[in-house]
């Protein structure tokens, strides 16, 4: 596990991210939770540190930016063409998620509505060596 980092999470369901906050807060209750809207949210914060995010979990059904324009614009951005990027959607679509993993995400989620896979799914996704980990075929989606 990964003490001590921020991480954003990103989505427009409130519930869903008090949610998420929460199961991270019992994984590792070092890990920061930085809570964003949007894809508007997210592109001003990359551009106005601190916090800078080890990590990002993104929705992708948003109304506005949408999450697969929101990355797209952090991978248009030098300084974080390299940042995890973790679509984190209840989306099982095979278009979304070759989409996702074509406009440069790192890992493709589905969200699950039990508990325990959801908690699951977020331990697997902050486990990752980022620094060594490739994206393949085999294991670029994860589903708990």
């Amino acid at each position: 596990m990964n003490s001590g980092l921020t991480i954003f999470y990103i989505d427009d369901d409130r519930d869903d991210l008090e949610f998420f906050k929460e199961i991270v807060d019992m994984i590792d209750e070092t890990v920061e939770v930085v809570t964003l809207r949007n894809g508007h949210d997210l592109i001003h914060a990359l551009n106005n540190p601190p916090p800078t995010p080890y990590c990002i979990f993104l929705d992708i059904n948003m109304p506005g930016m949408n999450g697969l324009e929101a990355l797209k614009q952090v991978r248009a951005l030098s300084a974080h063409k390299e940042l995890p990027v973790v679509m984190f959607s209840t989306s099982g679509d095979d278009s979304t998620i070759e989409r996702s993993r074509e406009l440069g995400a790192s890992l493709y989620v589905q969200k699950s509505g039990m508990f325990d896979q959801l908690k699951r799914s977020i331990e697997h996704a902050l486990s990752i060596n980022w620094a060594t980990f490739r994206a393949t075929d085999q294991n670029f989606l994860y589903t708990a």
